[in-house]
């Protein structure tokens, strides 16, 4: 077993400070708070998660992207924003109804609206 060197230690203990998260998972990409924050530092360090996303090539361009986990209203403007680059269709999970609902679409044959499983 490989023993974590301290630059991992750092990493680790920084991401752990981050004020929100972002892990990709399949065509999802996942959406948590971190540490307490206000706005201006959430939509900052998730804008952040998405560039080292992109650099690390986990944001390619693709058909659909679906957003799941609790974000405040500038968070997601931003999350959808920076991910309409990449995607063609953005949608995001409504627990309501156990459904994606499609709230960006460049893909004539998908509107804003339709619902995804």
């Amino acid at each position: 077993m490989e023993t974590p060197t301290i630059n991992q230690n750092q990493q680790e203990s920084q991401e752990n400070l981050k004020a929100y998260k972002i892990e990709k998972q399949g065509d999802v990409l996942k959406l948590s708070f971190g540490s307490p924050a206000q706005n201006d530092q959430i939509v900052k360090d998730a804008v952040e998660r998405l560039r080292e996303m992109e650099q690390n090539g986990d944001l390619e361009d693709g058909e659909i992207i679906k957003l799941n986990g609790p974000a405040s209203l500038p968070v997601a403007i931003a999350i959808a924003q920076a991910v309409s680059k990449h995607y063609e269709v953005v949608s995001a999970f409504d627990p309501k109804i156990n459904k994606y609902v499609v709230a960006i679409s460049k893909n004539p044959e998908v509107n804003v609206g339709d619902l995804i499983d």
